[in-house]
C-alpha cells in the first residue's frame, strides 16, 4: 500500500452567494503522507475550511477527487462516506463540542463504543491517551469543571480515539489564549507524531507552523507551498 494517506487532485469548490457563484478552491492537488504534518495558513474565508471539509468527506468537492487510501471518494454513499470518517478520519476544531453531562473519560470512549468496542477497552484506551496528554488526573471531570485548555485537549484525545489515519484540524487552538494555544499544540504534535497520523492541520498561527514538515497557504484557490 501507497504511504499517501490523502490524496487531493484538482479539487474546486464553488458556493452560491446570492445568484451568484463564488469558488473559493480552483484546482487544488495535495498528497499527505502517513507521519507527516502539513501546515494550512491564510485569512478568514480564504478557503481552509472548504478544504478541510471536501477531504473529511464532509462536502462533496464541486470538481475533482478525494482519494483516502487509494480509495476514491467521489461516487461513494453517504452511507459509505460516514463509515470512512468514522474509522480512517479524524477531526478536531477550534471548538471542542464536548458532550457536557459525560465525563472526559467517557467523552473519548463514547466514539469507540459506537465503532464497536466493547466499554471497558474503550474507556482503557480513554484513559491512555488522556494520561498521555497529561490529563490522567482529569478524567473522571465533565467539561465544565476544566479548563479551556483542557478541554480542547480532550478533544484531541477523542479524535484520535479510533486510531485514524488521518487527522484534519481546523483551528484547533484558535480559541485559546497564546499561552494555553503553545501548550496544546505541543500535545497535539507530540500524539500526532507518537500515533504516525497523516495530519493536516489549518490555522492562522505562522508561529505554529515551523513545527510542520510543509506549510500551504490559498491564493486564488490554489495551494501555494510556503516551506
Amino acid at each position: 500500500m501507497s504511504d499517501v494517506a490523502l490524496s487531493l487532485r484538482g479539487v474546486a469548490r464553488t458556493y452560491m452567494s446570492g445568484d451568484k457563484p463564488l469558488q473559493v478552491l480552483n484546482g487544488v492537488d495535495l498528497d499527505l503522507k502517513a507521519g507527516e504534518i502539513v501546515g494550512l495558513v491564510g485569512p478568514s474565508g480564504s478557503g481552509k475550511s472548504s478544504l478541510l471539509h471536501s477531504a473529511g468527506l464532509l462536502e462533496r468537492p464541486t470538481e475533482g477527487q478525494v482519494i483516502i487510501e487509494g480509495r476514491n471518494c467521489n461516487d461513494l454513499s453517504d452511507r459509505e462516506r460516514t463509515s470512512i470518517r468514522l474509522s480512517t478520519l479524524g477531526f478536531v476544531y477550534q471548538f471542542h463540542h464536548l458532550l457536557p453531562e459525560f465525563t472526559a473519560l467517557d467523552n473519548v470512549a463514547l466514539p469507540q463504543m459506537v465503532a464497536g468496542k466493547d466499554r471497558k477497552a474503550a474507556r482503557d484506551h480513554a484513559f491512555n491517551l488522556l494520561t498521555h496528554l497529561g490529563l490522567g488526573e482529569r478524567a473522571s471531570h465533565p467539561p465544565a469543571h476544566l479548563s479551556g485548555g483542557e478541554r480542547q485537549r480532550v478533544a484531541i484525545a477523542r479524535s484520535l480515539a479510533n486510531e485514524p489515519r488521518i487527522l484534519l484540524a481546523d483551528e484547533p487552538t484558535g480559541n485559546l489564549d497564546p499561552a494555553t494555544s503553545a501548550r496544546v499544540f505541543d500535545a497535539l504534535l507530540d500524539l500526532v507524531r507518537v500515533t504516525g497520523v497523516a495530519a493536516l492541520i489549518a490555522t492562522h498561527n505562522l508561529e505554529l507552523t515551523k513545527f510542520m514538515d510543509r506549510v500551504f497557504t490559498i491564493k486564488e484557490g490554489h495551494l501555494e507551498a510556503l516551506r
